[in-house]
């Protein structure tokens, strides 16, 4: 047997987001049912970097599909070298033997899918009629987190972003207008402030350590995409907004070591008891999403192995489909 090598070009060429989505939603429901296996993510720290590496391994039981993921995050990476700050490998074993199916670029498969999970947590948790978007952070994950999201909406009346890099900014609004100017008006925040208030869905993609949206800037209504909070220390919210907030985590021994709510959980802010659910398991109707126009409605997404498996899956089997990538004896 050979084992199929596929580039991060090759795999771009093979998904839609749409694809991406439909995976992510069919993966989560299969953990908010117990279906899967999935150690929480374990970290090498490069402190003298500025980074880190991650491993993480998942199996999901029911759809006989098993991967491990490696990724780092160097948020220095693009001024230093030149690379992306998130860069990532899948194996794609066979559960039956072991087998490494196959080897593929995992960086456009992490982006994807984590706005992915974005998109499908809105679909469940924010208004139906939510209009304006604000975005907080204009780097990569911003831009699948807003093709996710029209996904789910179609269009808006407005998207605002801010960034603390103004040409990040700049350049984050016109190349959304050059895709998605026919389905949203994208406008340049000058603050988060300005991003934020009165927004129906607000997403935050920094690696911030302190918080960056404030309590008395967020209306009854709006939900929250927490996305950058990926690692311990990391957090992007006011934790009085978790207080007055429906939260809906990801996984919840991840998110607690490392999401969004980490910092308040260590600080004592807050509990497990504050947390209202998985988002496997409002997907599988164990436990229902939004209920009220006013409730404001927060995921803590920390990543997952099991989006990574589904989505590396997706791509193989349309790589043999088209007769993509070529394959090498590994083993």
């Amino acid at each position: 047997m050979e084992t199929l090598l596929l580039s991060d070009d090759e795999v771009k060429g093979l998904i839609s987001m749409r694809d991406v989505m439909d995976a992510v939603e069919l993966a989560f429901r299969e953990k908010g049912v117990g279906r899967v296996q999935m150690p929480p993510k374990t970290y090498l720290f490069f402190s003298r970097y500025n980074g880190d590496l991650r491993a993480m391994p998942s199996y999901l039981e029911g759809m006989d599909i098993a991967a491990v993921k490696v990724v780092n995050v160097h948020p220095e990476n693009k001024e230093k070298y030149g690379l992306p700050t998130v860069m990532a490998v899948i194996v794609l074993v066979d559960p039956k033997s072991g087998f490494p199916l196959a080897v593929m670029s995992g960086t456009t498969i992490t982006n994807m899918r984590t706005g992915a999970a974005g998109g499908v947590a809105a679909k469940y948790l924010a208004r139906k009629n939510s209009k304006v978007v604000g975005l907080v952070g204009a780097g990569a994950q911003a831009k699948t987190q807003l093709t996710a999201l029209l996904e789910v909406f179609g269009s808006f009346d407005e998207v605002r972003v801010w960034s603390r890099s103004e040409e990040t900014k700049a350049r984050f609004r016109d190349e959304a207008t050059a895709s998605y100017g026919h389905l949203c008006r994208v406008v340049a925040a000058e603050s988060v402030k300005d991003a934020v208030m009165g927004a129906d869905i607000i997403v935050t993609t920094t690696p911030s350590r302190a918080p960056l949206v404030m309590d008395a800037w967020v209306e009854p209504g709006a939900h929250f995409n927490c996305i950058g909070a990926d690692a311990p220390g990391k957090e992007e919210l006011d934790p009085l907004i978790l207080k007055r907030a429906k939260i809906v985590v990801d996984d919840w021994e991840q998110a607690s070591h490392s999401g969004e709510i980490n910092v308040p959980l260590n600080m004592g802010l807050i509990s497990k008891s504050d947390v209202w659910a998985e988002i496997g398991e409002i997907i599988a109707g164990l436990k229902p999403g939004r209920v009220s126009e006013s409730e404001i409605t927060v995921f803590v997404s920390t990543g997952l192995a099991i989006q990574d498996a589904v989505t590396a899956n997706l791509v193989y089997r349309r790589a043999l489909e088209k007769g993509v990538g070529r394959k090498i004896n590994v083993v």
